[in-house]
């Protein structure tokens, strides 16, 4: 785990870094959530629904809703594919985004329909650290 102007971001995900999204490859599906970085913005997570399992999302387009106190807004796909499951956990305790973001705080699972496709554009490794590195200064942005 990589620490970054107090947040912290894993270096074997692959990032959206300006919309805040990680993916996870485990086999043939990939994990999505949301970063450190978008809990931190977005302060108390109070409520997440995601699109259901069986829907075929575009990359960029919305996976799931996430609503905080002061923000409301989308979680986009990272990559084309099938949602082929939800966090249900999130509906009943949807502050686990704010506690576990990279763990039991995931939103959605995807079969990607084109992952080496998809993925050139996902920031990740050493160089996607420094690419979200140079966002958060850019835009001014500290966790915590």
């Amino acid at each position: 785990m990589t620490t970054v102007n107090n947040c912290n971001l894993p270096e074997d995900l692959y990032y959206v870094v300006a919309k805040h999204v990680w993916a996870r490859r485990e086999g043939e599906l990939v994990t999505v959530g949301m970063t450190d970085v978008a809990q931190s913005l977005a302060k108390k997570i109070i409520a997440v629904t995601p699109k259901a399992p069986g829907k075929a999302v575009q990359k960029g387009r919305n996976i799931a809703t996430v609503e905080s106190g002061k923000w409301v807004g989308p979680v986009p796909a990272p990559v084309s594919g099938e949602i082929v499951a939800v966090n249900d956990a999130l509906t009943a305790t949807p502050g686990l985004i704010n506690s576990d973001p990279y763990g039991a705080g995931w939103v959605a699972r995807l079969r990607p329909s084109d992952w080496d496709a998809d993925a050139v554009d996902l920031a990740t490794g050493p160089e996607g650290i420094e690419a979200y590195r140079e966002f958060l200064d850019a835009q001014g942005i500290t966790c915590g």
